[in-house]
């Protein structure tokens, strides 16, 4: 029977091992720290003595491939769904308030409310999204909307960070676009934002954990891939440390790792290089605090925190494309950032909370036209041996659903791979 050997426990060789393993395919999964997860995880913080996610994240109704995975994984109910789909918004400077109400069907009679679109823009304003539609491969989103209009700094520049994690003047039109097109032109209902309120272990993590270990597959944690072995056209060993492992005749192996892992076990390989970081602040508050609407969520412009979070006493800030701060002392972030949304909660802004900020400086590559031009296709020049991860060419953004959407792909490639060799 086919053994396929998943390097990589992350969401995107995750959802590879759950898709082949569903399918009756034998399953390995190696990954180098101590946990599954990744850059979308849980775990129990000592500074705050309380579990945090190690950002924040949120899903949309439009992320079909996240649904099917949770689905498979049996955790849909680890999601909140936020219906009618709303994103609110306070611009920091001014304390002006709005939100983003996408209302039903393809069509966008929806702008012509006002009470539903961003707060000082008009309907005509919206054109700029068929402009982003026409958008070449080198061009950047600010390429193709107006950088003087109220609408860049009020949705353009929070989406473009929001999705691809890169400023709307580096960020690619192209990508974002893909985007827009499957949720705000497609309705109300593809909109909705999903809220991971238990964590997202609880969600993404824990529950296909078990199904893996239901379904026979095996997870070996703290094994670190160094070499991949290639004769003949394919991978034929795996090299770790000590221990090697082969690769059988009707092996397969996917390599679900970052891009420069990848780049050091396959030089040949062509992938992005470039990266761009987030940071997350989470604030312990000695009681709930309630948001604008009642939301679970808020985007802020006007300051460098951009969504603001809140499960329980805990409040989380994120600011993605966080270049400027990242090697900043934590102290000094901790402050800034709540000088920022203490008036939003109706806090003062001293003394600042406990806090705990965390920095992940590879988060996602730099989503611009030219490191996405270097994104690899799944398959590869060794006829058994796929690729996944949110920086292989999905033609999705670097997000939680582009990391599961090409998991599910390498899975697919290798299943379709091993029927045509039975078939020759």
């Amino acid at each position: 029977m086919t053994r396929v050997h998943v390097v990589g426990a992350g969401l995107a060789g995750l959802a590879c091992a759950l898709k082949l393993s569903r399918a009756g395919a034998r399953v390995t999964v190696y990954e180098a720290a101590g946990h599954a997860g990744g850059r979308c995880r849980s775990f129990f913080d000592e500074t705050l003595g309380c579990t945090i996610d190690n950002g924040s994240h949120m899903m949309l109704g439009a992320n079909e491939a996240t649904r099917r995975y949770l689905a498979d994984a049996g955790s849909e109910d680890a999601v909140t769904e936020i219906a009618p789909a709303a994103f609110p918004f306070v611009d920091i400077p001014s304390g002006e308030k709005w939100r983003v109400a996408p209302g039903p069907g393809p069509i966008p009679f929806w702008l012509l409310n006002r009470d539903r679109r961003v707060a000082g823009t008009g309907p005509a304003d919206y054109f700029e999204i068929f402009r982003l539609a026409r958008a070449g491969s080198g061009e950047t989103v600010s390429d193709r909307v107006d950088r003087a209009g109220r609408l860049y700094e009020r949705f353009w520049q929070p989406l473009s960070r929001a999705v691809l994690n890169t400023d709307a003047s580096e960020g690619s039109a192209r990508l974002l676009w893909s985007m827009v097109r499957e949720t705000f032109l497609r309705g109300e209902k593809a909109c909705r934002p999903f809220f991971f309120g238990n964590g997202l272990s609880a969600a993404l993590v824990d529950p296909v954990l078990k199904t893996l270990a239901d379904n026979g597959a095996e997870i070996r944690f703290r094994s670190r891939l160094r070499t991949v072995l290639v004769e003949d056209g394919r991978a034929s060993e795996l090299a770790f440390g000590a221990d090697s492992v082969p690769v059988r005749d009707d092996d397969y192996v996917v390599l679900a790792v970052p891009p420069d892992v990848c780049g050091s076990l396959l030089p040949e390989c062509r992938a992005p290089t470039r990266s761009s970081p987030i940071l997350n602040a989470h604030y312990l508050l000695e009681e709930p605090v309630e948001l604008p609407w009642g939301m679970p969520f808020l985007g802020l412009t006007g300051a460098e925190a951009q969504w603001l979070f809140t499960r329980g006493n805990s409040v989380s800030v994120t600011v993605s494309a966080a270049d400027r701060l990242i090697d900043r002392p934590g102290d000094d972030l901790a402050e800034l950032l709540w000088a920022e949304i203490a008036p939003v909660l109706g806090h003062p802004q001293r003394p600042v909370p406990p806090c705990r900020i965390i920095k992940e400086r590879r988060a996602t590559i730099a989503q611009t036209p030219a490191e996405i031009a270097r994104r690899p296709a799944t398959r590869t020049a060794i006829r058994n041996l796929m690729l996944a991860g949110d920086w292989t060419d999905t033609g999705l953004p670097a997000t939680i659903e582009g990391s599961i959407g090409s998991g599910a792909l390498a899975a697919r490639s290798v299943l379709e791979e091993r029927a045509r060799a039975r078939a020759a």
